[in-house]
C-alpha cells in the first residue's frame, strides 16, 4: 500500500530530513511513527500525501508514484487518502455536517450519496447528534472526531494522522484511538506519527522509529522506546 525506496529529502537550508529511507507498509496495517523532535517524522508523513516532494528516490502510495506525479494529479491521489492533523483544520464557518460533506462536494459526489455517507461516518465517530453545531461550539475531542469523519468520508485506502492526540487530554485521546482502531478493523491502512508513549505501549502495533532522517527501528508489536 505504501512503499518508499531510498528516499532522500533535503531542504533548501541544507537540512536532510530523510536520508535514504526505504519502507514497505502493507494493506490494512496500523503503523506508529515515533522519534525525537526534529528527527524527520513530519517530513516522512508529508511525503506520503505529497505535501513535500522527495529530492530523490520513489514514494509509491496505492500504486501511484508520487515522485513522478504531476500537480494536476495530486487531487486524484488525495482521494485515496485521509489526513488527520493535530490542529483539526476545520472550516470555522461550516457546521459539523458541512465540514464533513465538503470533502465529497469538492469531488462532485451525488448529493443523496453525500448525505448517506456523511451521516454514516458521523455515527461512527459518535457525533450524529451534533450535525448543526459549529467548530467553536465543540470541545477539542469533538473537533478531532469531525476531522476524522472528514478524513474517512470518501472511504480512503490510507489514513495518515500527524499527532492526532497531541492537543487532547488523556481520556479523550483514548476515545480517539478507539475510533482509529475501528477504522483499521474495517481494512483501512493507518500511519500515525505520535509522541504519546502510553498509547504506543498499550495499543501495540508496528512501530517505525526515525532519528536523523533514518529509520533506526522497525518492530511489530513494539514499544515507544524513548524516555520522556
Amino acid at each position: 500500500m505504501i512503499q518508499m525506496n531510498n528516499v532522500v529529502k533535503k531542504y533548501p537550508n541544507g537540512v536532510v530530513a530523510a536520508n535514504g529511507i526505504s519502507i514497505d507498509i502493507k494493506k490494512g496495517e496500523f503503523v506508529y511513527v515515533v522519534g525525537p523532535s526534529g528527527a524527520g517524522k513530519s517530513t516522512f508523513i508529508k511525503l506520503m500525501y505529497r505535501e513535500e516532494k522527495p529530492t530523490s528516490g520513489d514514494v509509491v502510495i496505492a500504486g501511484m508514484n508520487l515522485s513522478n506525479l504531476k500537480n494536476r494529479q495530486v487531487p486524484q491521489l488525495r482521494r485515496q487518502l485521509g489526513v488527520v492533523f493535530q490542529d483539526f483544520k476545520l472550516l470555522p464557518r461550516l457546521n459539523v455536517y458541512e465540514n464533513v460533506a465538503f470533502a465529497l462536494e469538492v469531488i462532485e459526489e451525488n448529493p443523496k450519496d453525500i448525505r448517506k455517507r456523511v451521516m454514516e461516518v458521523l455515527d461512527l465517530v459518535g457525533l450524529k447528534h451534533k450535525v448543526r453545531m459549529f467548530p467553536n461550539e465543540l470541545s477539542g475531542g469533538e473537533q478531532q472526531r469531525v476531522s476524522i469523519a472528514r478524513s474517512i468520508v470518501n472511504m480512503p485506502k490510507v489514513v495518515i494522522a500527524d499527532e492526532p492526540t497531541g492537543n487532547l487530554d488523556p481520556e479523550t485521546s483514548w476515545e480517539i484511538m478507539n475510533i482509529f482502531e475501528e477504522i483499521n478493523s474495517r481494512g483501512t491502512t493507518i500511519v500515525m506519527a505520535t509522541h504519546n508513549r502510553e498509547i504506543v505501549n498499550t495499543i501495540r502495533k508496528r512501530v517505525i522509529a526515525i532519528e536523523g532522517g533514518l529509520i533506526v527501528r522497525d518492530v511489530y508489536g513494539g514499544d515507544y522506546g524513548y524516555e520522556g
